[in-house]
Protein backbone atom coordinates (compact mmCIF):
# COMPACT_ATOMS: atom_id res chain seq x y z
CA UNK A 1 0.00 0.00 0.00
CA UNK A 2 1.32 3.42 -0.92
CA UNK A 3 1.00 6.59 1.10
CA UNK A 4 1.67 9.90 -0.60
CA UNK A 5 0.62 13.49 -0.73
CA UNK A 6 -0.54 15.07 -3.97
CA UNK A 7 1.47 17.97 -5.31
CA UNK A 8 -0.50 21.11 -6.00
CA UNK A 9 -0.52 21.81 -9.73
CA UNK A 10 -1.92 25.30 -9.38
CA UNK A 11 -5.20 24.84 -11.24
CA UNK A 12 -8.34 22.78 -10.83
CA UNK A 13 -8.90 19.94 -13.27
CA UNK A 14 -12.28 18.81 -14.59
CA UNK A 15 -12.71 15.53 -12.79
CA UNK A 16 -15.13 13.42 -10.78
CA UNK A 17 -14.67 12.27 -7.20
CA UNK A 18 -16.69 9.51 -5.60
CA UNK A 19 -16.86 10.20 -1.87
CA UNK A 20 -17.29 6.91 -0.03
CA UNK A 21 -17.98 6.74 3.68
CA UNK A 22 -16.53 3.71 5.46
CA UNK A 23 -18.82 0.85 6.44
CA UNK A 24 -20.35 0.47 9.88
CA UNK A 25 -17.87 0.00 12.72
CA UNK A 26 -17.94 -1.44 16.20
CA UNK A 27 -17.95 2.15 17.51
CA UNK A 28 -20.91 3.12 15.29
CA UNK A 29 -22.87 0.13 16.57
CA UNK A 30 -21.94 0.95 20.16
CA UNK A 31 -22.84 4.63 19.96
CA UNK A 32 -19.28 5.85 20.50
CA UNK A 33 -17.52 8.78 18.81
CA UNK A 34 -14.47 6.98 17.45
CA UNK A 35 -12.54 9.92 16.03
CA UNK A 36 -8.88 8.99 15.64
CA UNK A 37 -9.02 6.12 18.12
CA UNK A 38 -6.69 3.42 16.73
CA UNK A 39 -7.95 -0.07 16.02
CA UNK A 40 -11.59 0.78 15.29
CA UNK A 41 -12.57 -1.71 12.59
CA UNK A 42 -15.60 -2.61 10.52
CA UNK A 43 -18.07 -4.90 12.23
CA UNK A 44 -19.76 -7.78 10.42
CA UNK A 45 -22.37 -5.48 8.91
CA UNK A 46 -19.69 -3.00 7.87
CA UNK A 47 -17.63 -5.69 6.14
CA UNK A 48 -20.70 -6.78 4.19
CA UNK A 49 -21.41 -3.14 3.27
CA UNK A 50 -17.83 -2.69 2.04
CA UNK A 51 -18.00 -5.80 -0.12
CA UNK A 52 -21.33 -4.69 -1.57
CA UNK A 53 -20.14 -1.19 -2.48
CA UNK A 54 -16.95 -2.66 -3.96
CA UNK A 55 -19.06 -4.84 -6.23
CA UNK A 56 -21.33 -1.92 -7.14
CA UNK A 57 -18.39 0.21 -8.19
CA UNK A 58 -16.57 -2.57 -10.06
CA UNK A 59 -17.69 -1.26 -13.51
CA UNK A 60 -16.35 2.24 -12.83
CA UNK A 61 -12.77 2.70 -14.17
CA UNK A 62 -11.17 4.49 -11.24
CA UNK A 63 -7.75 6.07 -11.74
CA UNK A 64 -7.01 6.29 -8.01
CA UNK A 65 -8.37 5.16 -4.66
CA UNK A 66 -7.38 7.47 -1.79
CA UNK A 67 -8.25 6.80 1.82
CA UNK A 68 -8.18 8.31 5.24
CA UNK A 69 -5.35 6.57 7.09
CA UNK A 70 -7.74 5.18 9.71
CA UNK A 71 -8.32 1.44 9.66
CA UNK A 72 -12.06 1.52 9.00
CA UNK A 73 -11.56 3.52 5.81
CA UNK A 74 -8.63 1.44 4.62
CA UNK A 75 -10.70 -1.72 5.12
CA UNK A 76 -13.57 -0.23 3.10
CA UNK A 77 -11.26 1.04 0.36
CA UNK A 78 -9.59 -2.38 0.12
CA UNK A 79 -12.93 -3.86 -0.97
CA UNK A 80 -13.15 -1.29 -3.78
CA UNK A 81 -9.61 -2.16 -4.89
CA UNK A 82 -10.36 -5.87 -5.35
CA UNK A 83 -9.70 -6.80 -8.98
CA UNK A 84 -8.06 -3.45 -9.80
CA UNK A 85 -4.41 -2.84 -10.60
CA UNK A 86 -4.20 0.10 -8.23
CA UNK A 87 -2.42 0.71 -4.95
CA UNK A 88 -4.20 2.32 -2.06
CA UNK A 89 -3.00 5.85 -1.36
CA UNK A 90 -3.67 7.55 1.97
CA UNK A 91 -4.06 11.21 2.79
CA UNK A 92 -4.33 12.44 6.40
CA UNK A 93 -6.38 15.41 5.24
CA UNK A 94 -9.21 12.96 4.51
CA UNK A 95 -9.00 11.66 8.07
CA UNK A 96 -11.76 12.02 10.62
CA UNK A 97 -12.42 15.32 12.35
CA UNK A 98 -10.13 15.61 15.36
CA UNK A 99 -12.61 15.58 18.22
CA UNK A 100 -10.06 16.07 21.00
CA UNK A 101 -11.49 15.21 24.44
CA UNK A 102 -14.72 14.02 22.86
CA UNK A 103 -12.92 11.07 21.26
CA UNK A 104 -14.11 7.68 22.45
CA UNK A 105 -17.03 9.02 24.49
CA UNK A 106 -20.64 7.82 24.17
CA UNK A 107 -22.78 10.07 22.01
CA UNK A 108 -25.55 10.02 24.62
CA UNK A 109 -23.14 11.77 27.03
CA UNK A 110 -21.95 14.27 24.45
CA UNK A 111 -25.50 15.47 23.78
CA UNK A 112 -25.43 17.01 27.28
CA UNK A 113 -22.28 19.05 26.57
CA UNK A 114 -22.82 22.79 25.84
CA UNK A 115 -20.67 22.42 22.71
CA UNK A 116 -23.16 19.91 21.28
CA UNK A 117 -25.64 22.73 20.58
CA UNK A 118 -22.91 24.70 18.81
CA UNK A 119 -22.02 21.69 16.66
CA UNK A 120 -25.69 21.36 15.70
CA UNK A 121 -26.63 25.00 15.12
CA UNK A 122 -23.38 26.83 14.38
CA UNK A 123 -20.74 24.22 13.43
CA UNK A 124 -18.44 26.77 11.82
CA UNK A 125 -17.76 28.07 15.35
CA UNK A 126 -17.29 24.63 16.92
CA UNK A 127 -13.77 23.84 18.14
CA UNK A 128 -13.33 20.53 19.94
CA UNK A 129 -11.61 20.75 23.34
CA UNK A 130 -8.34 19.22 24.49
CA UNK A 131 -5.03 18.32 22.90
CA UNK A 132 -5.34 17.81 19.18
CA UNK A 133 -8.92 19.06 18.98
CA UNK A 134 -9.70 21.06 15.85
CA UNK A 135 -12.52 23.21 14.59
CA UNK A 136 -14.97 21.84 12.04
CA UNK A 137 -13.98 24.75 9.81
CA UNK A 138 -10.43 23.38 9.86
CA UNK A 139 -11.72 19.93 9.03
CA UNK A 140 -13.55 21.31 6.00
CA UNK A 141 -10.60 23.39 4.82
CA UNK A 142 -8.14 20.49 4.84
CA UNK A 143 -10.57 18.03 3.25
CA UNK A 144 -11.59 20.39 0.44
CA UNK A 145 -7.92 21.22 -0.20
CA UNK A 146 -7.13 17.51 -0.45
CA UNK A 147 -9.94 16.86 -2.95
CA UNK A 148 -8.99 19.80 -5.14
CA UNK A 149 -5.29 18.91 -5.13
CA UNK A 150 -6.03 15.31 -6.09
CA UNK A 151 -8.32 16.62 -8.83
CA UNK A 152 -5.50 18.73 -10.22
CA UNK A 153 -2.94 15.94 -9.99
CA UNK A 154 -5.14 13.28 -11.62
CA UNK A 155 -6.17 15.56 -14.47
CA UNK A 156 -9.11 16.05 -16.82
CA UNK A 157 -11.72 13.31 -17.27
CA UNK A 158 -10.42 11.31 -14.30
CA UNK A 159 -12.79 9.46 -11.99
CA UNK A 160 -11.33 8.69 -8.58
CA UNK A 161 -12.53 7.60 -5.17
CA UNK A 162 -11.93 9.14 -1.75
CA UNK A 163 -12.84 7.00 1.26
CA UNK A 164 -13.46 9.14 4.31
CA UNK A 165 -15.77 9.82 7.25
CA UNK A 166 -19.28 11.18 7.73
CA UNK A 167 -18.54 14.71 8.94
CA UNK A 168 -15.65 15.07 6.50
CA UNK A 169 -17.75 14.08 3.50
CA UNK A 170 -20.61 16.32 4.64
CA UNK A 171 -18.16 19.22 4.84
CA UNK A 172 -16.87 18.56 1.30
CA UNK A 173 -20.43 18.33 -0.03
CA UNK A 174 -21.42 21.58 1.69
CA UNK A 175 -18.51 23.30 -0.05
CA UNK A 176 -19.49 21.81 -3.42
CA UNK A 177 -23.10 22.89 -2.93
CA UNK A 178 -22.03 26.43 -2.04
CA UNK A 179 -23.52 26.07 1.44
CA UNK A 180 -22.13 27.75 4.51
CA UNK A 181 -20.67 25.18 6.88
CA UNK A 182 -23.44 26.05 9.33
CA UNK A 183 -25.82 24.23 6.96
CA UNK A 184 -23.83 21.01 6.69
CA UNK A 185 -25.91 19.21 9.33
CA UNK A 186 -28.73 19.16 6.77
CA UNK A 187 -26.72 16.62 4.76
CA UNK A 188 -26.95 12.89 5.55
CA UNK A 189 -24.07 10.51 4.77
CA UNK A 190 -24.76 6.93 5.82
CA UNK A 191 -22.15 4.17 6.25
CA UNK A 192 -20.91 2.79 2.91
CA UNK A 193 -22.85 5.43 0.96
CA UNK A 194 -21.41 7.18 -2.07
CA UNK A 195 -21.73 10.84 -2.93
CA UNK A 196 -20.42 12.11 -6.26
CA UNK A 197 -19.12 15.52 -7.24
CA UNK A 198 -17.92 16.53 -10.70
CA UNK A 199 -15.59 19.54 -10.64
CA UNK A 200 -15.54 21.73 -13.74
CA UNK A 201 -13.71 24.93 -14.60
CA UNK A 202 -16.73 26.99 -13.55
CA UNK A 203 -18.30 25.12 -10.63
CA UNK A 204 -18.75 21.74 -8.98
CA UNK A 205 -21.83 19.69 -9.82
CA UNK A 206 -23.17 17.47 -7.02
CA UNK A 207 -24.33 14.41 -8.91
CA UNK A 208 -25.31 12.12 -6.03
CA UNK A 209 -25.58 12.25 -2.26
CA UNK A 210 -25.95 9.42 0.27
CA UNK A 211 -26.49 6.83 -2.46
CA UNK A 212 -26.60 3.36 -0.89
CA UNK A 213 -27.90 1.31 -3.79
CA UNK A 214 -28.32 3.18 -7.06
CA UNK A 215 -27.03 2.07 -10.45
CA UNK A 216 -23.55 3.40 -11.21
CA UNK A 217 -23.56 3.08 -15.00
CA UNK A 218 -23.78 6.85 -15.42
CA UNK A 219 -20.42 7.21 -13.61
CA UNK A 220 -18.59 5.30 -16.36
CA UNK A 221 -16.95 7.82 -18.73
CA UNK A 222 -17.90 7.52 -22.43
CA UNK A 223 -15.46 5.45 -24.47
CA UNK A 224 -15.25 7.97 -27.29
CA UNK A 225 -12.98 10.87 -26.46
CA UNK A 226 -14.11 14.25 -27.61
CA UNK A 227 -12.78 17.73 -27.34
CA UNK A 228 -14.02 19.39 -24.19
CA UNK A 229 -16.31 22.30 -24.92
CA UNK A 230 -16.47 25.49 -22.90
CA UNK A 231 -20.16 24.79 -22.22
CA UNK A 232 -19.33 21.55 -20.37
CA UNK A 233 -19.11 23.70 -17.25
CA UNK A 234 -22.58 25.17 -17.83
CA UNK A 235 -25.70 24.00 -16.02
CA UNK A 236 -28.52 22.81 -18.28
CA UNK A 237 -31.36 25.32 -18.27
CA UNK A 238 -34.58 23.48 -17.49
CA UNK A 239 -32.75 20.53 -15.94
CA UNK A 240 -31.95 18.48 -19.06
CA UNK A 241 -32.70 14.85 -19.82
CA UNK A 242 -30.47 13.31 -17.13
CA UNK A 243 -27.73 10.76 -17.57
CA UNK A 244 -27.96 8.47 -20.58
CA UNK A 245 -26.72 4.89 -20.71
Amino acid sequence: MGSRRVPSLGSAAVTTVILLRHGRTTANAGGLLAGWTPGVELDETGRAQAQAVGQRLAPVPLVAVVSSPLERCRQTAAAVLEGRELELATDERLGEARYGDWTGRPLKELTREPLWKVVQAHPSAAVFPGDGGEGLAQTQARAVAAVREWNAALGPDAVWLACSHGDVIKAVLADALGLHLDQFQRIVVDPASISVVTYTETRPFVVRMNDTGGDVTALVPPKRKRRRRRTDSDAVVGGGAGATV
